[in-house]
């Protein structure tokens, strides 16, 4: 239970975001743009510590802790499914080319992209509707993370007995409900602004609470007695054909959780991760509230600095905590395991996170800043989410055919009835989910895989017109929402899905593109000359030319891939580093730290150096 510390710490910050939200609420609504986007006026770094906060949710460090205890360093390419390195193309060129567009969001660019054909406006339509169902997603993926992890601390029925009505199975949800209301209180006021300095405030609350664990960690670790608990090759990044983790003794049965996970042929999983992922980046961001952060910047440039400030403050401090965390759950495995053991007598690795900060190695204080810190992280992620949704169906719908003249008062009070709809729907959402790894399975494997195809073509082929992007989008949308029912399909993991979807979604693309004539070409001059793009351009960069002999033709192509495969590598050591710091393996940490040196050095000289807007 929580000491009367715990609870006042708590407390503290709750009312803080309350405070935000009032003391912004004024400078929120003097439009649009402020409330949705800062008024582009936020800086670069505080953008940038944001949106690393709103990516240390708790239902993904709820996830990440469980494979960390199971698969050890190879659980560093697991996080690829999102894929955490689509950062890495974003800092390189992508957020760039992205905010040159000076739009307020995703379908909005659409508009900047393809014109306002019959095909611009089904697309506009297509991609408001993936995002508002990838919002909602998302949003339902944190609610049930919250939930989970909170039940332990704040037993519901012990607290409050008239609330023993409740099936046991939903007071999760009674609780993410509760914490979800402080979210919407403080993003419903303030908008995007209230969203970036609570973001700051969670972010020194979770670095103070995720040093603190890693030092607890390592104190309590004796190095001859862990090794003594883990297969081999738990230590080791590297991988065969199958995984090959062995686990044997009071943890034999952790082998039944990777034969469930779908990832004992490591190689294939790896492969068709990093395709899909490799592609996914390519492709730009999804429509949630990574895009809405990039648009909120003051320039290209400084979108650019943004996307790469988020590995280098996000990496390093979550993994402080997400591997002192599963140190402490090994160590104490025995301790924890009737806490962590479902009805059914399987182990919920979900569950180590909670049991751990429930443990007395957790001193008092500590606990309540952890806690106000994990809460503060489902928050963020949420609010940010929220924001996101609200931009698309407020600013997308509501003003773009519904009140065209709509006032700052009119959007402001659409923007709240807009939120409190889309968060009752959310938590319709999180109550029919099942956990928080199917959840995450769908997002990154099934829906983020229909987006793939068509947004890669519209960045780099000029003949791709909006018709090929509304059929590549409902081509990949289709399958993905219909192959989870498949029979036979049903029981393999959802990225292995993908594939299909990628067929499915480039024969819309290309059947879609060649029945319908080229967009505009004043649309297409207008698109290139501004984003300024690599690929294949050469008809449309000719007749630029033509009227502008001065403009260059992007040629670093080259040097963004070259940039984009020494970001990946400095970005998983970044991972890796802190995870064997924790573990007391520092000849491998000064290694990754070695890797990460390097790294920094050729991205100073071949990407900061040459950072335009």
């Amino acid at each position: 239970m929580l000491t009367t510390l715990d609870f006042i710490i708590i407390a503290l910050y709750l009312g803080l975001l309350i405070f935000i939200g009032f003391y912004l609420k004024q400078r929120a609504s003097r439009n649009l743009e402020s409330y949705l986007l800062g008024g582009k006026s936020i800086p670069w770094y505080m953008l940038g510590l944001s949106n690393a906060s709103g990516m240390f949710d708790i239902s993904g460090t709820v996830w990440l802790v469980a494979i960390t205890v199971v698969y050890g360093l190879k659980s560093i390419y697991i996080p690829w499914l999102w894929p955490v390195f689509n950062q890495i193309f974003l800092m390189v060129y992508l957020s760039a080319w992205l905010r040159r567009s000076g739009v307020t969001t995703g379908a909005e660019w659409i508009g900047f992209r393809f014109g306002k054909d019959k095909g611009a406006v089904t697309s506009h339509w297509i991609i408001v509707i993936f995002a508002i169902l990838v919002c909602l997603s998302m949003l339902a993926y944190g609610f049930i993370g919250m939930g989970k992890f909170i039940e332990i601390f704040l037993p519901l029925k012990t607290l409050f007995p008239a609330m023993s009505f409740v099936p046991d199975s939903y007071v999760p949800h009674v609780w993410g409900i509760a914490f979800t209301l402080f979210a919407v209180f403080y993003a419903l006021m303030g908008g995007m602004m209230s969203i970036v300095w609570a973001d700051v405030a969670q972010y020194v609350i979770m670095t103070l609470a995720s040093i603190a664990i890693a030092v607890i960690a390592m104190v309590h670790l004796d190095v001859i007695q862990f090794n003594a608990l883990l297969p081999e090759g738990w230590f080791s990044p590297g991988f065969g054909t199958h995984l090959e983790l062995d686990w044997t003794g009071k943890f034999a049965e952790f082998n039944t959780t990777i034969r469930n996970d779908g990832y004992e042929l490591f190689s294939l999983f790896f492969g068709m991760v990093l395709m899909k992922g490799i592609l996914a980046s390519i492709a730009g961001p999804a429509p949630t509230y990574d895009m809405q952060k990039i648009l909120s910047t003051k320039s290209p440039r400084e979108a650019s600095l943004m996307s790469g400030f988020v590995s280098v403050i996000l990496m390093p401090v979550r993994y402080l905590m997400i591997a002192g965390i599963a140190v402490i759950g090994l160590i104490i495995f025995d301790e924890i395991k009737d806490q962590i053991t479902t009805v059914s007598g399987t182990v919920d690795f979900e569950l180590v996170l909670p049991a751990v900060i429930a443990h007395p190695w957790i001193p008092a204080g500590l606990v309540g800043l952890i806690l106000a810190g994990l809460l503060a992280a489902f928050m963020s992620t949420f609010a940010g989410t929220l924001n996101a949704a609200q931009a698309y169906i407020v600013n997308d719908i509501y003003i773009k055919y519904l009140k065209p003249e709509a006032t700052a008062k009119q959007s402001n009070r659409a923007n709240m009835i807009v939120g409190i709809v889309v968060v009752i729907i959310s938590i319709l959402f999180g109550v029919l989910a099942e956990n928080v790894n199917s959840v995450l399975q769908w997002v990154t494997g099934a829906l983020y895989g229909s987006y793939i195809a068509a947004n890669i073509l519209k960045w780099h082929w000029w003949r791709f017109n909006s018709k090929g992007f509304a059929w590549g989008m409902v081509g990949g949308l289709i399958p993905a929402l219909l192959l989870p029912y498949v029979p036979v399909i049903n029981t393999v993991l959802p990225l292995y899905y993908f594939p299909i979807i990628l067929v499915f979604s480039v024969i819309g693309c290309i059947w879609g593109t060649y029945s319908a004539p080229p967009t505009d070409v004043q649309v297409l001059k207008n698109f290139y000359s501004k984003t300024r793009p690599w690929g294949f351009w050469g008809p449309i960069h000719a007749q630029v030319v033509a009227e502008n002999p001065a403009f260059e033709k992007n040629t670093a192509f080259g040097r963004d891939m070259l940039n984009v495969g020494v970001g990946i590598l400095w970005q998983t050591a970044l991972v890796a580093a802190p995870i064997y710091l924790v573990v007391k393996q520092f000849w491998p940490a000064a290694i990754a730290m070695m890797i990460v040196g390097i790294g920094t050095v050729v991205l100073k000289k071949n990407w900061y150096d040459k950072l335009e807007d």
